[in-house]
């Protein structure tokens, strides 16, 4: 039920809304009835009068305050609520709980009430906008209410609606971000464990990872499918503020609750203006959690942590910080906790020791512990999954095989390696369902640990039109400020309302403040790939913000020679981001061996096992370069270099490959190979120096000194370089003009 009435009566009173809940609400534990009220005519009537029908309703004395004043709204919720009581009573209800607050605007008002029969609650809110309408109009009198309330008894009462009360374990999920993916692991742990497992999100209906329904069923449609569907043993339903807000829950109660955070987003929908009113909508899940069961909750986020105190199950804190008071205090209300201690998850319960799961990095989705929100993820997933009575070993086999990958989680961190169509080499592709400003914060944070030194950072920026202005401009912001090439890319099926033109507007507006302009603008999400791909070079890690159209994108990635990248690596990517290689410890042991030909013997033995390995072949060369066999190094080198060793290799290489032709008397060629490293850093000094030192091999001491001086004058902070920089920059100019040097310029001056 969800009606709207006109004002025809002309008495700037009218319901414009009467929308049944029914399950468990924003406002009850139980199914109710939410009227919304827009009350013009009696917000702006004389005060004194107001004061006059406000009394021959028995209200308690008080002002009611100046007309239109938002003191006048909270008269006329006291108003609303003595009216409803009276109608009720008169209608044979001796005792009604009622829920009143203010809406977003001074003449909104929102009243809610338990329902036990459609039709009697569809009459008491209409017989409610009757009796606000006549007190606009003139006094209310005791006659008008028990006609009113003959009006609402004259109705048959029917059935009471009936939630559905579950027969299985159920675990209910939300929060902002985060819940799809929580949902899909408890599942796959669900599942890993043995049980028939069904679960809905806003993929649609799945048992067994089988599709049933398609579709959006974060809702409680979704919970009564799950429910229905033959064998379930477990049923896991993601639980959006949407549906909480439109319907209620579709379950009486659950045995685990889980909360993953509260952010920005959607809010200006439905009465939602403020986080702390967001946050009330996702604590609807943990009031109906069964007194024995468990209200996981995220300490790092203090919205959340608060929901334990109206909570009806026994408190779980998950938390990435370890000292974390939110851990203490669930541990000594006799709850448990779980988090991250040397670099174990661990779970905590009280007057016990620790009990060490598994290492973050054996959990695949959290991207070798990169991904700060995964990882919370996996804290909430795993202690939802223990709360629900699964076996550890089975929560633990779940967690080391639940993968971020288009099987397990797709649209979430989904990591490609694509071959470059235009050039040689590869990129990076990570698909992302961001949405909001967590989203994106997340999504740039594992983009950036995947980035390797000298890569770049591409993103296809985008959203849903139902993000307010504020959003859509912070999203552009963030963007411009943390990537380094930026494409719009919309989402035509989730405009919300609004235009194409009206979204990218707000995101320029962004990303001007982050001091970017985007290099394109795509109507689609397959188009935006395109595009950002026609600008990526080798090395470069290209994000999209994508919803609609992901298995598009994922399918035309797979169609173009992508795939999709194992847990090995993603390893891989993120150490060799830290500038790191898989056998960093191993490099380093060789270096710790003052022989310099067990040194080589010893680089040799790593490259045998990896002959290609660009790394591996700089650190062989490296090795004989220190040995003083600067021949064989520089066919090393060169090796190295061709194999597309990455920076800040590279530099290295280039800069010691020269060195070693200095030292083989090539001048020429050492010069060569300088101005080549140049192109990319001109302003190295160690570059400088070594130019210096082949100039004056060459007799050319003219060009090698100034080139030296004014490398010294453009990086020295000494106290006495600062005093005297710009009278010795031009008595170096004076002496050596810029225009009147040799050929090769200096790379300080370009």
């Amino acid at each position: 039920m969800n009606e709207a009435h006109d004002d025809a009566s002309g008495s700037g009173v009218v319901a414009t809304e009467i929308r049944l809940l029914e399950g468990p609400n924003l406002y009850f534990t139980r199914p109710a009835v939410k009227v919304s009220l827009r009350l013009g005519g009696l917000l702006d009537l004389d005060d004194t009068v107001l004061a006059e029908r406000a009394t021959a309703l028995r209200l308690r004395a008080g002002s009611p305050g100046p007309a239109g004043s938002e003191a006048r709204q909270r008269h006329l919720l006291r108003l609303v609520e003595k009216v409803l009581r009276r109608l009720a009573q008169a209608g044979g209800t001796t005792r009604l709980g009622v829920r009143v607050r203010p809406g977003g605007s001074p003449d909104t008002v929102v009243v809610a009430f338990p329902l036990n029969s459609h039709d009697r609650a569809r009459a008491l809110a209409e017989q409610l906008e009757t009796l606000l309408r006549r007190m606009a109009a003139g006094a209310l009198s005791d006659v008008d209410v028990r006609a009113a309330g003959a009006e609402v008894r004259a109705v048959p009462a029917g059935s009471p609606p009936q939630p559905v009360r579950p027969s299985v374990p159920v675990i209910a999920i939300t929060g902002t971000n985060g819940k799809t993916t929580t949902t899909r692991l408890v599942a796959h742990i669900g599942m890993t464990a043995g049980m028939r497992t069904g679960w809905s999100s806003t993929d649609g209906v799945l048992v067994q990872g089988e599709l049933i329904e398609r579709g959006d069923y974060s809702g409680p449609a979704g919970a009564r499918a799950v429910l229905d569907a033959d064998g379930v043993e477990l049923a896991v339903l993601e639980t959006a503020r949407g549906g909480m807000l439109f319907k209620g829950l579709g379950v009486s109660s659950n045995d685990v609750s889980v909360v993953t955070n509260v952010s920005a987003d959607h809010l200006g929908v439905q009465g939602i203006e403020t986080l702390d009113q967001l946050a009330e909508v996702k604590a609807i899940i943990t009031k109906v959690t069964r007194p024995d069961g468990w209200c996981v909750l995220n300490g790092d986020d203090p919205r959340v942590w608060a929901m334990r105190s109206g909570a009806s199950g026994q408190p779980w804190c998950f938390s990435l910080n370890p000292d974390s008071p939110a851990l203490r205090e669930a541990l000594q209300e006799h709850g448990r906790g779980i988090t991250i201690l040397d670099g174990d998850i661990v779970v905590l319960r009280p007057g016990r020791g620790l009990e060490r799961l598994v290492s973050v990095l054996d959990v695949p989705s959290t991207l070798c512990g990169l991904s700060e929100h995964n990882t919370a993820n996996a804290l909430a997933g795993a202690a939802g999954a223990l709360g629900l009575g699964i076996p550890v070993e089975a929560v633990v086999e779940g967690l080391k095989t639940f993968a971020p990958d288009p099987a397990h989680n797709p649209g979430r961190m989904n990591i490609y390696t694509l071959p470059l169509a235009t050039a040689a080499g590869e990129v990076s592709v990570i698909l992302d369902m961001a949405h909001n400003e967590a989203g994106l914060d997340a999504l740039l944070n594992v983009a950036t640990g995947l980035r390797p030194p000298g890569s770049e950072l591409l993103l296809g920026l985008g959203t849903g039109g139902d993000r307010t202005d504020e959003i859509l401009v912070n999203l552009g912001e963030m963007a411009g400020l943390r990537a380094d090439r930026v494409h719009i890319v919309h989402k035509e099926h989730y405009l919300r309302g609004r235009t194409m033109a009206e979204l990218e507007g707000f995101l320029r507006e962004g990303l001007t403040r982050g001091g970017v302009v985007p290099l394109s603008s795509s109507e689609t999400e397959l188009e935006g790939l395109q595009a950002v791909l026609a600008t990526a070079r080798d090395g470069d890690v290209v994000t999209i913000m994508c919803h609609s159209h992901r298995a598009q994108l994922h399918d035309w990635l797979l169609a173009h020679g992508g795939l999709v990248d194992t847990t090995a690596d993603i390893r891989r990517k993120v150490v060799l981001a830290r500038g790191e290689h898989e056998l960093e410890a191993e490099i380093a042991a060789v270096w710790r061996d003052d022989d310099a030909q067990r040194r080589i013997a010893a680089a040799a033995e790593l490259l045998q096992r990896r002959p290609a390995d660009a790394r591996l072949l700089f650190e062989s060369a490296s090795t004989y370069d220190a040995a003083g066999e600067e021949a064989h190094a520089v066919l090393l080198y060169d090796r190295a270099l061709q194999a597309g060793l990455r920076e800040p290799h590279r530099h290295q290489a280039l800069l010691q490959k020269a060195s070693s032709l200095r030292h083989l008397h090539r001048y020429d060629d050492a010069l060569d190979v300088l101005d080549e490293a140049a192109t990319q850093r001109p302003d190295s000094p160690a570059l400088a120096c070594f130019r210096a030192l082949v100039l004056h091999d060459l007799g050319r001491d003219d060009a090698a000194v100034p080139e030296l001086l004014r490398t010294v004058l453009g990086h020295a902070a000494d106290a006495d370089v600062e005093l005297y920089r710009d009278a010795l920059t031009r008595f170096v100019d004076q002496t050596w003009p810029p225009p009147l040097q040799e050929l090769r310029s200096s790379p300080a001056t370009g």
